[in-house]
């Protein structure tokens, strides 16, 4: 019997914030609907949304972008969340982590929110911080540029250049912790280099 999970990649609304380093998470989940050539929808959840599936067969996957602002996302995730019946365990939120060098990826499943205002409202609407956590490394801002500034900011140039392979890994981090669990796509993304 297949399962449903929602990936949700969080960001903020319109172009003005496409592409700042805070919508890395909306990157990543278009990233996973332009692998299955699909296009996103509104949702009366307020959101936008892919129905689609790992692969044929398999669980299925509702890619989700809330309509909100960051620090408002957990009202359309929790929307989502009674819509299609997801127990929390299996709402993957793909985000921007400033703790966490450029370029590298972490993923885990609880804890607490190191400040992300975006992870922090789903978990208070979840009722629940016990949800997978892919963590896009953005890295922290040079010299003393206030980190709000900088998640805010576009990606630098050199930045830029790595982007699609950085989306890519953070896609197939999800598309491995749906496909075989969160342990197998830890021993993935967490392995020193060269292993």
């Amino acid at each position: 019997m297949t399962q449903t999970w929602l990936i949700v990649g969080l960001g903020n609304p319109g172009p003005r914030y496409a592409a700042t380093r805070h919508n890395v998470g909306q990157l990543v989940v278009d990233e996973l609907a332009a692998r299955r050539r699909e296009s996103f929808r509104a949702h009366k959840a307020n959101a936008r949304v892919v129905e689609t599936w790992l692969r044929p067969g398999a669980d299925k996957l509702v890619l989700a972008k809330p309509n909100t602002f960051m620090n408002v996302s957990g009202g359309p995730v929790a929307n989502l969340v009674r819509f299609y019946g997801v127990d929390p365990g299996r709402v993957v939120v793909v985000h921007d982590e400033l703790d966490i060098p450029f370029d590298t990826l972490k993923l885990k499943t609880g804890g607490g929110h190191g400040g992300h205002n975006g992870v922090r409202d789903v978990a208070k609407a979840l009722g629940t911080p016990d949800f997978p956590r892919v963590r896009v490394g953005i890295g922290r801002p040079p010299g003393r540029q206030d980190p709000a500034d900088w998640v805010l900011d576009p990606f630098g140039a050199s930045e830029r250049a790595a982007l699609p392979i950085l989306v890519g890994d953070a896609a197939d981090a999800v598309e491995l912790l749906v496909g075989e669990g969160l342990p197998a796509a830890q021993q993935r993304w967490h392995a020193p280099p060269g292993r």
